[in-house]
């Protein structure tokens, strides 16, 4: 049951992410805001980023990022363990990745999720995978955090999308 119901979640992220790419402009991906804000493209690319490397985590394995060849294809300026965390308004600018490519590494990341998911039984769910906090993290804590954190970043580049269109791109 819990991994019908995670995977019908990062499901749900997945159209999210897709509703906001669709057809989108180069201009669309990079409106903000205000001078300081985040863009649609480094939205999905952080959040990507994100469920990506903790997934590869999990599994044990190599991020799609690196893996996939993600990396050379975004050619950013950022060493390839960078995830967004912390970045500044001028990096957040960098990221000027068209739909396609946003579309492609989110399916990879999403596809690699799903897969995992797959393998596990309800007792892996219980598994301590992070003992840095206090109380150790689970690995179904580990995985709502995902969600939760790819939810807020889908949700915010819809809320993008839809500021772009009201000024006009």
């Amino acid at each position: 049951m819990s991994t019908e119901l995670l995977t019908e979640a990062f499901d749900r992220i997945h159209a999210v992410v897709h509703a906001a790419l669709k057809d989108a402009s180069i201009e669309v991906l990079t409106f903000r805001a205000d001078p300081e804000a985040n863009t649609i493209a480094w939205l999905i690319w952080h959040l990507t980023r994100v469920q990506d490397g903790h997934i590869a985590e999990l599994v044990g394995g190599e991020q799609e990022w690196t893996n996939g060849a993600w990396f050379d294809r975004f050619d950013l300026p950022f060493d390839p363990k960078s995830t967004g965390y912390g970045q500044s308004a001028a990096e957040v600018a960098a990221v000027r990745a068209d739909a396609e490519l946003l579309a492609g590494y989110y399916d990879a990341a999403h596809a690699r999720t799903v897969d995992y998911l797959h393998t596990l039984t309800e007792a892996d769910f219980a598994k301590i995978v992070d003992t840095s906090w206090n109380p150790p993290v689970t690995l179904a804590m580990r995985l709502v955090s995902i969600l939760s954190d790819d939810l807020q970043h889908a949700g915010q580049a819809s809320f993008l999308r839809g500021l772009a269109q009201r000024a006009g791109l």
